[in-house]
């Protein structure tokens, strides 16, 4: 079954840190994806720009309206995910600790829909 992963943590925090501090992040997060890419967990993944480059698109009453950054106002803010797949939620819970921002944010796990294939 493929989980998505969704990576929550604070911007702002991420943002003050130090160059050396984001460069050990990035090795940390190059290592956890090498592993799970050798794993043949990982289906896919991505890291999201910024809130700041966020739009938020909602259709009410047959109006669009569009407004800049997240739509809810949060302490953590969505900055990436992985899609993996995992036989559990056990495993895709086992896999979600290991994330880097695990440690100060939220990883959030999800199960996906399987895909109905018509006959």
């Amino acid at each position: 079954m493929q989980y998505l992963l969704l990576i929550y943590t604070d911007e702002k925090q991420y943002w003050a840190l130090g160059d050396e501090e984001r460069d050990s992040l990035y090795q940390e997060y190059g290592a956890f994806t090498s592993s799970i890419q050798e794993s043949g967990a990982m289906v896919g993944g991505g890291q999201l720009q910024p809130t700041s480059a966020a739009t938020s698109v909602r259709v009410r009453n047959g109006e669009t309206l569009v407004t800049d950054g997240p739509f809810a106002e949060t302490k953590e803010q969505l900055g990436g995910y992985y899609v993996v797949e995992a036989n559990d939620v056990d495993e895709a819970i086992a896999l979600a600790e290991r994330i880097p921002a695990a440690r100060g944010g939220t990883i959030e796990v999800r199960p996906l829909v399987p895909r109905m294939v018509p006959a």
